[in-house]
């Protein structure tokens, strides 16, 4: 049995879909559903059972997981880089996941965990998934910060040799429309144009990008699940591994692709800034990549283009999730 915790979410569901397309439904998922449409994101999904995570969590501690397990796909997190309950983040992001690692590794199980490009702070040390580096590293935001503290952990307990972290940068694609604010700028740019004819993107304060050319590496979420699945299948590569396209893009390059793949004129509005996100605001990120290619993955990445014209044209002007 997989276990995907977070299951319900963005990546989760999108990682449950791609086991499915596989031929695998020995899935368990673990997640909260809470009032939002997350489990829409489920509907079409074939898995074996649903466990709330604390239920879950529970079970693990008290060792009592009644079932054979093979692996945790550890997608549970909050994901929110403007949340302020900093205890909050610190159990529910720090001490839960700290909670399956030790699991996993009593039981000689696969594990496979979301960390995050957030870890990286505002890039001036370079985006190098290199782990003697990762003392040095200095997140903006507590979101950021929670993942850099289990990345630190599992260094520190010399256990990233039988470990899988995943640090996602920009993902994009369905079945993220629950996520509110923390949505891709694909999702939330895809309304304004419905809506208004429009998209409108932020100011650059920073003299060396001009405004629309601040730049993000952004990925399609169905890579983003091939680079993490591809460590379920090659048990002998651990440690940790970005997982981005590798080519940083303008909010320009990303708009323009939306405006093209719904047929409209592209139309921008230049706004500020927010006061409160400026001291946190990165203008550039950019995944190396040559680790996870080292480590075998060799599949062609989807360009923003591609990727844009089949998030808009197969799901967001049908409505559509994964697995429908």
């Amino acid at each position: 049995m997989i276990i995907v915790t977070g299951g319900a979410g963005f990546i989760g569901s999108a990682i449950v879909w791609r086991l499915n397309n596989l031929g695998n439904d020995k899935i368990i998922i673990v997640d909260e559903l809470g009032t939002t449409d997350k489990w829409k994101n489920l509907v079409g999904l074939k898995f074996q059972e649903f466990i709330h995570k604390d239920d879950f969590i529970s079970a693990i501690v008290e060792d009592s997981i009644e079932f054979p397990v093979e692996a945790i796909i550890h997608m549970g997190a909050n994901s929110s880089t403007t949340e302020k309950d900093a205890d909050h983040l610190f159990s529910n992001n720090y001490l839960y996941t700290q909670e399956l690692a030790k699991y996993c590794l009593s039981k000689n199980l696969r594990f496979i965990y979301a960390s995050s490009a957030a870890t990286y702070g505002d890039g001036s040390l370079g985006f190098d998934d290199d782990e003697s580096k990762l003392e040095n590293l200095r997140p903006l935001n507590m979101y950021g910060y929670s993942k850099q503290l289990f990345d630190l952990w599992a260094k520190r307990n010399n256990v990233l040799d039988k470990i899988v972290g995943i640090k996602y940068f920009n993902v994009y694609g369905p079945n993220e429309y629950h996520k509110g604010d923390m949505r891709s700028v694909v999702h939330k740019a895809f309304e304004q144009v419905r809506d208004t004819g429009k998209v409108r993107l932020f100011k650059s304060l920073n003299p060396q990008y001009k405004d629309g050319e601040q730049m993000r590496d952004f990925v399609y979420v169905k890579d983003a699940v091939d680079m993490t699945l591809h460590f379920l299948e090659h048990k002998n590569e651990n440690g940790i591994y970005n997982v981005g396209s590798g080519k940083a893009r303008t909010w320009i390059d990303l708009v323009t692709a939306l405006f093209n793949a719904v047929g409209k004129p592209v139309n921008i509005e230049f706004i500020d800034l927010p006061e409160h996100l400026r001291e946190k605001y990165q203008y550039f990120t950019e995944a190396n990549l040559s680790k996870i290619k080292k480590a075998g993955y060799n599949k062609s990445i989807t360009s923003l283009e591609d990727g844009v014209t089949d998030y808009v044209k197969n799901y967001l002007l049908k409505n559509l999730y994964l697995g429908y």
